[in-house]
């Protein structure tokens, strides 16, 4: 038997379409998994506001937000009067600025 096996092993087919199988067949059911998962918690129900107050989260009433409200807001910004800010990076000292 394991004559056989050396044999087989030496073999380019059997090296390289061994494996080749094993991963086809393998993905099919990594990808079965996956797929299970996306139509599982596409079945949910969206979150209501009492649900969320619960959690301590004001959510607005859907009314409220439109496209024209949030444009209004938008519209309101003066873009022609701006200053760049830079923010810190993670290795410098908060409230120190960079020296250039």
């Amino acid at each position: 038997m394991l004559d056989k096996l050396n044999y087989y092993s030496k073999k380019k087919g059997f090296r390289y379409g061994v494996p080749f199988l094993v991963m086809i067949v393998g993905g099919s059911f990594a990808l079965q998994q996956f797929s299970n998962l996306r139509y599982e918690y596409a079945k949910k129900q969206p979150v209501t506001p009492e649900e969320m107050k619960k959690y301590g989260v004001n959510m607005r009433k859907r009314k409220d937000v439109t496209l024209e409200t949030e444009y209004d807001k938008v519209k309101a910004v003066d873009i022609d009067n701006w200053e760049n800010k830079r923010g810190p990076r993670p290795w410098e000292e908060e409230g120190v600025p960079a020296k250039h």
